[in-house]
């Protein structure tokens, strides 16, 4: 049951001020998280047609690195895309553009993650609209990543980010109404902070639905910088015999470096490794 260690990287300048560790310059990022002991790194990309996939792959290749998983958030960010929009035309957007992430990513062998693309409910949306065009757009683009041999992410997030999905037990209820069966769980400790009475039990009844952890402490510093207890986790992640990915989606405090080499003391003392 191999767990690696992640880092995140931002390629958003809008993002800036976000839970990414590293920024800017895809080169440097790739050569320090390597330097720090990192196995993968995540990518949240303008969007993927403003990476050079040839240069990215003899990057990962140089330093040792894969390729964890690339998020869709500048959808929202930049673009203000979501799959439940009232306009169906942005709702195509949307779809496009994770679809592009989807594809990009799936040719690295990495998941695309869908988090704050899942919009909200409100005003002239109905919750139950807002989540039959979650499981329209799903629907369509589980299959995608399937042709490609991965999964495809979504978040729960906490409540202060969107009001559709946000823990563990109604995310899996909702995965079951899904046709298709190639979407997993991203679990977030920080939002599982917020949200779930008993992070490890949460896990546990995830199971087989956890496909990519984000790695983050109680206050969304680097573990070990909060109050996060982690051998409980850790003990439920070897329980529902998880295999992949912790990922630091973390604020860079007190700085990049800190954060991330904290990261990587904290994963050892948890994985052993």
């Amino acid at each position: 049951m191999p767990i690696f260690p992640a880092v995140t990287v931002s390629l958003v300048p809008q993002a800036r001020g976000g839970p990414f560790v590293l920024w800017d310059d895809l080169p440097t990022a790739c050569a320090r998280a390597a330097a720090m002991g990192f196995a993968a790194v995540e990518i949240f990309p303008a969007h993927p047609d403003e990476i050079d996939g040839h240069a990215l792959r003899e990057l990962l290749r140089r330093h040792g690195l894969r390729l964890a998983a690339m998020g869709t958030g500048a959808g929202w960010v930049v673009r203000k895309l979501s799959l439940t929009d009232p306009d169906p035309h942005v709702r195509l957007c949307a779809s496009d553009f994770i679809g592009s992430v989807i594809d990009f990513a799936g040719g690295f062998g990495a998941p695309a993650i869908i988090g704050s693309m899942q919009g909200r409910w409100g005003g002239e949306v109905s919750r139950e609209q807002a989540m039959a065009w979650l499981k329209e757009g799903l629907d369509q683009l589980g299959p995608r990543a399937h042709a490609l041999e991965v999964p495809l992410l979504v978040e729960p997030l906490n409540r202060y980010e969107t009001n559709l999905l946000n823990n563990v037990d109604d995310s899996v209820a909702f995965l079951g109404t899904l046709q298709t069966k190639n979407v997993k769980l991203l679990c977030d400790l920080f939002h599982m902070n917020i949200e779930e009475s008993d992070i490890a039990a949460a896990l546990r009844r995830g199971g087989r639905h956890v496909g990519h952890i984000h790695y983050a402490d109680s206050n969304r510093r680097a573990i070990g910088f909060g109050h996060t207890p982690v051998g409980p986790i850790v003990s439920a992640l070897r329980t529902i015999q998880y295999s992949g990915f912790v990922s630091a989606e973390v604020l860079p405090m007190p700085d990049d470096e800190t954060a991330g080499r904290q990261t990587m003391r904290a994963f050892r003392e948890a994985f052993g490794t």
